[in-house]
């Protein structure tokens, strides 16, 4: 009787142990719940934040850069559709061909023989056009290069059928309506030593 209720006694003893270790065991994990949730918790939490504040930091530089491809982008764009600027270029006056007649040894005035017309005032000068010709056999001929001539007004021309048929020498700026017109007027055309003109005289013998 005593072994048998000895034996029992050790199967509650038993039991009785497993029960206590059972609640123990369970105050264990619910002291770890209380320990560790709150942990777990604050993890989360932190993680969160920390994926929050990369995102806005990759939003803010992905606006940046997108603000600066779109600025670059936009220059090469704009230069793309203009195209180069050509360089500036300053156009330079096209050279006259034209070279004064020199006087010969001993003479004071060298002539040349040409259509004067196309006549405009300029303020105090008178703008004309001479076709340069020459005379033969009582007619003319084209010859030299067409040029221009800028006179002072009071320049002095022997005229003659441009007058109304009476030797005269009168003022270059009387004439201008006469000779404003194209070619009809045929003038030999006095240059000094240093290529200036120094009178007009009608060759009413050729003019046309």
């Amino acid at each position: 009787m005593s072994w048998i209720r000895g034996r029992r006694g050790c199967r509650r003893c038993v039991m009785a142990d497993e029960t206590g270790l059972d609640i123990y065991l369970a105050d264990l994990a619910e002291s770890g719940r209380r320990h560790t949730s709150p942990l777990a918790a604050d993890r989360i939490r932190a993680r969160g934040e920390q994926r929050l504040r990369r995102r806005r930091a990759a939003l803010a530089s992905g606006g940046a850069l997108l603000v600066a491809a779109l600025t670059v982008g936009g220059l090469s764009l704009t230069g793309t559709g203009r195209g180069a600027e050509p360089p500036a270029v300053i156009p330079t006056p096209t050279a006259s061909l034209f070279v004064p007649p020199a006087p010969a040894p001993g003479a004071e005035y060298a002539s040349e023989l040409g259509y004067v017309y196309g006549a405009v005032v300029k303020g105090d000068t008178v703008q004309v056009t001479v076709e340069p010709v020459r005379a033969v056999r009582g007619t003319v001929a084209p010859v030299g290069v067409v040029h221009t001539l800028t006179l002072p007004r009071g320049t002095l021309v022997e005229a003659r059928q441009s007058v109304g048929g009476d030797p005269a020498d009168v003022r270059l700026d009387r004439l201008v309506s006469r000779l404003a017109a194209g070619r009809q007027w045929v003038f030999a055309i006095d240059y000094d030593s240093e290529g200036r003109v120094h009178s007009l005289r009608e060759a009413y013998w050729l003019a046309g």
